[in-house]
């Protein structure tokens, strides 16, 4: 079992410099990651948005120890070109500890603001074709992809991931939607949320233990280590005690949420200091 914090980059989170200071922080008191929301708008137009590739390129360069991401991207905004560049020189600056989070996005206005399409299986399918053409691309051989929505034609990418044979990919969704948790067994991790869970809940170790099952009906046994990854929030002294459950039916990473919803940046702040439960 490894321990992160979770930061939006949103509202009193919509600043890098803050940002920063917090996975310093959380890298000193002993946790083992530090995840960041990835946004370009928020429900509410006047909080600022930090963005989370200029923020995790500082987290890496700051910190030596600490896994850290993007919690998720949202892959169908994103041109698998400069993903997979910009996720290999993440790799390359932190000696290899860059998480890939990877799913649809939570908020359509993303796409339908600047005139791309917000329907679901459109991003759905642009999220699929772009996975595999970054993690091809990653590969530094010479790259040919088409798909309906991605195309790659004749590119070698000479940068590769420290990381063999590839960062880490989780996977987002939010059950009980089934396609996000097939997509997920074909890559390294899963991160599910759940539609009857909101900010500051967590899904019960039982929803948890229905994901983890099946999930591991389509993923291959031979594919290797697979992480489960949840998002919460726990208090110092019940910590161990609350996650216990859900380590038991496969979680790996516990990823204690931070957010405006709990108190704001001096609430995140003290809740960090205090350290992972472990």
């Amino acid at each position: 079992m490894r321990y992160a914090i979770g930061l939006p980059n949103v509202g009193e989170f919509g600043d890098p410099t803050l940002l920063l200071e917090l996975a310093v922080a959380a890298e000193d008191a002993g946790w083992d990651g530090v995840f960041v929301w990835d946004h370009l708008l928020y429900k509410d137009p006047s909080w600022p948005v930090a963005n989370p590739a200029v923020t995790t390129a500082a987290i890496a360069a700051r910190t030596s120890r600490v896994r850290f991401g993007t919690m998720i991207n949202a892959v169908a905004r994103r041109h698998p070109a400069e993903l997979a560049a910009e996720t290999a020189s993440l790799d390359a600056l932190s000696g290899g500890r860059l998480v890939v989070g990877a799913g649809l996005g939570s908020y359509p206005a993303e796409w339908t603001s600047f005139g791309g399409d917000g329907d679901p299986k459109v991003r759905a399918e642009a999220l699929d074709e772009g996975l595999a053409a970054v993690s091809a691309l990653w590969s530094g051989e010479e790259t040919t992809f088409e798909g309906s929505r991605v195309r790659v034609d004749q590119v070698r990418m000479a940068l590769r991931p420290v990381q063999r044979p590839r960062p880490p990919v989780w996977i987002g969704g939010r059950w009980p939607a089934k396609p996000p948790f097939r997509r997920a067994a074909r890559w390294d991790g899963v991160m599910p949320t759940h539609r009857d869970y909101g900010l500051g809940e967590t899904m019960p170790p039982g929803e948890l233990a229905e994901i983890v099952a099946y999930v591991r009906e389509y993923r291959d046994p031979a594919a290797g280590e697979f992480d489960v990854v949840l998002e919460g929030q726990t208090m110092p002294d019940t910590a161990v005690a609350h996650i216990a459950p859900y380590a038991e039916v496969g979680l790996t990473w516990w990823v204690e949420a931070l957010g405006w919803w709990r108190g704001g940046p001096a609430a995140a702040r003290d809740r960090i200091a205090s350290g992972p439960p472990a």
